[in-house]
């Protein structure tokens, strides 16, 4: 089963040039929407027909760019798609067709190259915190309590007393009851 997508961002906009496209392909159902795609949340008919697709459907998008605003929104697109068990087929874009062998080769080689940066962000990461590790960089929040104040909150919870409570410490150095009690542990 063939579903196909058009969009045009505005009401002035016309959708017969995409669905004449659409229809020539031979889809079964035609979701159409007349909304922006500056925010990516306001595509409920791209949505629907995402939902209505079945293992072996054919998504037909008949411009890319009418479906997605970013790389990232696209690639989700996809990956959407593949979920469901169906593929995509983009008519202003030739190479965005996974129902060809060279489609899924440019799906994969996107996927590869997701994965590479993803590989590089995760490498960038581990680098720059063991050059901070080497310069002595304390990791983790700011302590709320000077060493001077721990050992003050200390004191007074081992004296004991209704203003000794770590409740009462706690307002007196302005945290909560629950950091003066990690200091008994």
């Amino acid at each position: 089963m063939k579903i196909g997508y058009a969009r045009v961002s505005t009401n002035k906009q016309n959708l017969e040039r995409q669905i004449a496209a659409l229809r020539a392909e031979g889809c079964d159902k035609i979701y159409r929407e007349k909304a922006s795609g500056k925010n990516l949340a306001s595509r409920p008919e791209l949505d629907k027909a995402i939902d209505a697709l079945g293992t072996d459907f054919v998504l037909i998008v008949a411009e890319w760019d009418r479906a997605t605003r970013s790389m990232q929104d696209g690639l989700s697109i996809i990956k959407r798609v593949a979920e469901r068990g169906a593929m995509i087929k983009v008519l202003d874009r030739t190479y965005i067709d996974l129902t060809t062998p060279m489609g899924k080769g440019i799906l994969a080689f996107m996927s590869a190259l997701a994965e590479d940066e993803r590989q590089r962000i995760v490498k960038r990461a581990a680098d720059g915190r063991d050059i901070a590790r080497d310069k002595n960089v304390k990791f983790g929040p700011k302590r709320k309590l000077t060493e001077h104040q721990q050992e003050l909150a200390r004191n007074r919870l081992a004296e004991g007393g209704p203003e000794n409570t770590a409740a009462a410490i706690g307002r007196d150095l302005g945290v909560s009851h629950q950091t003066i009690l990690r200091l008994k542990g």
